[in-house]
């Protein structure tokens, strides 16, 4: 049996964000764990590509953006570069960043990861459709789709971790608990996360919680 995989990239579904630029889960799609990428194309000109903000340093995570249609314009701490297609953007962590397309169609291409450090591949991508409902306060709302989700993704630590993170906010505490337990198991990074995390005060002082956390 090969050991390869191909595919166009527009073969590859879509996820939607409301109010943000679908992304094409290149990562996810061929199961690859040793580094991140993924594809942004925007719909009309005008339309934000990658939000702006700059990876965080206790991340360090550096990022190569590649414009592979149409023609983008980068916004690199404050400076603007235009970027037409064949454009490599490399922006290391502290870098704040953000790209508008200046036509319809244009795709941009990421791939990141950490210097000297293995890729921890925890699986945010089934997370993005769910985000901005985070950010609206409709807990309820990603209970009920994230353990939908988490059938299919049965490897996302951050799902399993915001899963936990909801129904600890939402009174659904003995769910939370294990599903903290499962992303614990998955990325060891989610223990040091919960240790500050106001979202699961409400199951902190359980005694299985505890343990959890002093692992």
């Amino acid at each position: 049996m090969a050991g390869y995989a191909i595919a166009h990239v527009d073969d590859i579904p879509e996820l939607e964000s409301s109010g943000e630029s679908p992304m094409r889960p290149v990562r996810h799609h061929f199961g690859i764990t040793s580094f991140g990428v993924n594809a942004w194309t925007a719909h009309n000109a005008g339309d934000r590509l990658i939000n702006e903000h700059e990876e965080d340093d206790s991340v360090s995570q550096e990022e190569l953006y590649v414009v592979t249609r149409g023609r983008a314009v980068f916004e690199l701490d404050g400076e603007r570069r235009e970027a037409p297609e064949g454009t490599f953007v490399f922006v290391p962590a502290n870098v704040k960043r953000t790209a508008v397309a200046e036509e319809a169609g244009t795709m941009i291409v990421s791939v990141g990861g950490t210097p000297g450090k293995a890729y921890d591949a925890v699986g945010w991508e089934p997370w993005y459709p769910l985000r901005k409902l985070y950010e609206a306060g409709e807990y309820g709302e990603i209970v009920a789709r994230g353990r939908e989700a988490i059938e299919a993704n049965p490897q996302s630590a951050l799902l399993y971790y915001n899963l936990a993170c909801c129904e600890s906010l939402t009174g659904e505490t003995t769910q939370a608990v294990e599903h903290l337990r499962r992303s614990i198991e998955l990325s060891a990074q989610f223990r040091e996360f919960a240790k500050e995390d106001s979202d699961l005060d409400a199951i902190r002082d359980q005694p299985a919680v505890k343990e959890l956390l002093a692992g």
